[in-house]
């Protein structure tokens, strides 16, 4: 029996379980998915969760069934590579592999700003999007919100606070001269005009110096508030920069063209874990678990693997609450309703 284990499941780890669970394979093929949560959780959707606007089981979805599929629950604390072995946090549990899929995911990146990781809310988890979600929540009339970080993230939780909750005072500290710096000017301007007209305050240039448990310290100018949430960039698991293999200059592991460590080809890594020419993301994440699926079914059938094609992204959607958006689709930025509809039919699909 062999086993293939699957670390994470979240959109990665997901479409190589069910690209795997689709194929012929061998009857001695097991393939273990291991995570912390009985649950896929939609990650993309988790700054509805941080703002109130969603119910938990709108953002998570069960794992597929199969006769070959198990399931181990719980927090990986180590990855011994040497005797290919995964132990857990707490528990006795030990799981060996022979193939290994690393899709772990990131964590939130805090640049050693002082306070940041022991005052602020992150919307990296699920466990942590939900605290981040009971604290605003939990606010009085009037509390002060900030957002540090005016990329994807940092814009949709701002905009879905702010939707959820008119009375709040928002503020969004954009370390750039423009909200979303790596999207189209039209965009920039859609959404600038958006967090204008709604009320939200946009400090550019910020420089975040340190942050207290009831505020933030920005280019010398202490802001007193109730709630500080962390979107200020995000860095591939620990777990993964442990392991003793080749890493690029942002800690993800190199891989070849296969996804494949190439000083041990059995094992595999992808999305945030993963070096590649495109920014971390849930599309790229699923492409990549969709080529090792197919990858792997060619080599546990003994059988020359293809070189997957090269990969191409549809766009990127973003939301500005529930009726206004953006996105940049088929390379041309569009604004308003139409992302924000596509984006709910994206959600719609992944679902299902």
């Amino acid at each position: 029996m062999k086993n293939v284990v699957i670390l994470g499941g979240g959109y990665g780890g997901l479409k190589v379980a069910t690209g795997l669970i689709n194929k012929n394979l061998p009857e001695d093929i097991q393939i273990t998915l291991i995570d912390k949560n009985p649950y896929h959780s939609l990650k993309t959707e988790f700054y509805s969760i941080a703002a109130g606007t969603s119910a938990d089981r709108d953002v998570r979805v069960d794992y597929p069934e199969a006769a070959c599929m198990t399931y181990v629950y719980g927090e990986v604390n180590k990855i011994d590579t040497a005797n290919e072995k995964i132990y857990f946090k707490g528990k006795s549990t030990v799981v060996s592999y022979d193939y290994l899929i690393i899709g772990l995911g990131c964590e939130d990146n805090y640049h050693g700003i002082p306070g940041a990781e022991e005052y602020t809310e992150s919307v990296q988890s699920f466990s942590k999007a939900r605290h981040a979600g009971m604290s605003v929540g939990n606010l009085n009339a009037y509390g002060k919100v900030t957002v540090v970080g005016a990329g994807l993230s940092g814009v949709e939780v701002a905009s879905e606070i702010r939707e959820s909750r008119k009375d709040l005072n928002i503020r969004l500290l954009d370390r750039g001269g423009s909200v979303l710096r790596g999207f189209d000017p039209i965009i920039q301007a859609h959404v600038a005009d958006w967090m204008l007209k709604n009320d939200v305050e946009v400090l550019h240039h910020a420089n975040v110096e340190y942050v207290e448990k009831d505020g933030v310290c920005n280019n010398g100018v202490c802001y007193v508030n109730d709630v500080t949430i962390w979107t200020a960039g995000v860095k591939p698991h620990h777990l993964a920069v442990a392991l003793p293999y080749e890493k690029n200059k942002f800690d993800q592991l190199v891989v070849n063209e296969f996804f494949q460590i190439p000083a041990q080809p059995n094992i595999y890594a992808i999305g945030d874990c993963a070096s590649s020419d495109y920014s971390p993301s849930a599309q790229l994440a699923g492409i990549q678990g969709e080529q090792v699926a197919d990858v792997l079914c060619a080599i546990l059938q003994n059988k020359e693997p293809k070189v997957p094609k090269e990969i191409k992204l549809r766009g990127t959607l973003g939301s500005l609450g529930k009726n206004d958006g953006f996105g940049n689709m088929f390379q041309q930025p569009l604004t308003g309703l139409v992302p924000r509809w596509v984006k709910t039919g994206v959600l719609w699909l992944s679902k299902r």
